[in-house]
């Protein structure tokens, strides 16, 4: 089933898939601003319980709406609210990657919700730390990928070959390290709403200057009382460290770490995060 929702700012596009007895799964995208499509794999839990995705405002199947006073933190946790009110969801999983955890821990946080568990897959609680990984995992890179970073960031030609040359060695590093991306992945950089990311983090995640460079709820994760499972890769941009730290701060947390996994275990261990996934949601399906 696929249809739009009106949301602050205009209206985004949804898709619900597989269905059953089970509590359905949300699942919240990253970026901001890239699309749903890399989270396909997601779709194999639906053989069990509905999983439901979305395209955030100002990207995908989603409305693009120039106004970039939208793009806020505030606003996002609006949205989210607006998608879980207009599907009925009264009962239901939450699954959050990269910026997506972010949002989610936020909504979380911030809302009263009937959610039964929620997943912080990849992600960060705090953007001042997260912009301390990332240098330090610059600098682990070959000197050449740096300076190319450095160079081009500075001159604002981050359009030149050399530089994409660079990030695509950034990304195969730290993001995702399969070879090659498969065509889910290359599809959501393709459709990816650059101003989104822009406005809100910045040119990249190695200058962050954006509406959310302050964003952090580390001292509020304590708050966090739903059934948690935080995911880590092992070469992951959000180091495993961070995501660490985040299950030890919200009680009773769960935590998994993926020895061969960057950003994206659903991806680059499918095997091992179906079987953690299934376990963790069936074990709080009574949760509501």
């Amino acid at each position: 089933m696929e249809g739009t929702i009106a949301v602050p700012g205009g209206r985004v596009s949804f898709k619900r898939v597989g269905g059953g007895a089970r509590l359905p799964l949300l699942v919240v995208h990253g970026g901001p601003g890239l699309p749903h499509h890399y989270l396909g794999s997601l779709e194999r839990l639906a053989d069990e319980r509905e999983v439901i995705f979305w395209d955030q405002l100002g990207c995908g199947n989603s409305e693009c709406p120039s106004n970039t006073g939208l793009w806020t933190m505030e606003r996002s946790v609006a949205e989210m609210d607006a998608v879980v009110n207009a599907l009925g969801l009264n009962g239901f999983h939450i699954f959050g990657n990269s910026w997506g955890g972010m949002l989610a821990q936020q909504y979380v946080l911030d809302v009263t919700a009937a959610a039964a568990s929620l997943t912080i897959s990849n992600s960060i609680a705090s953007i001042p730390e997260f912009s301390n990984m990332v240098r330090r995992l610059k600098s682990a890179l070959d000197p050449s990928t740096q300076s190319a970073i450095d160079r081009h960031e500075a001159a604002g030609t981050t359009h030149s070959p050399e530089y994409q040359a660079a990030i695509r060695t950034w990304n195969e590093t730290y993001l995702c390290r399969v070879h090659p991306w498969p065509e889910e992945l290359e599809e959501a950089f393709r459709r990816m709403g650059a101003e989104i990311f822009t406005t809100m983090f910045g040119p990249s995640d190695f200058h962050i200057v954006g509406t959310i460079r302050h964003w952090d709820v580390f001292d509020r994760l304590g708050e966090i009382t739903l059934p948690t499972l935080v995911l880590a890769g092992r070469y992951d941009e959000c180091v495993p460290e961070h995501a660490w730290e985040i299950h030890r701060r919200i009680p009773g947390a769960r935590f998994e770490l993926f020895e061969s996994s960057a950003h994206m275990p659903f991806i680059e261990e499918p095997d091992r995060f179906d079987q953690v996934m299934r376990e963790f949601l069936r074990a709080n399906d009574s949760q509501t």
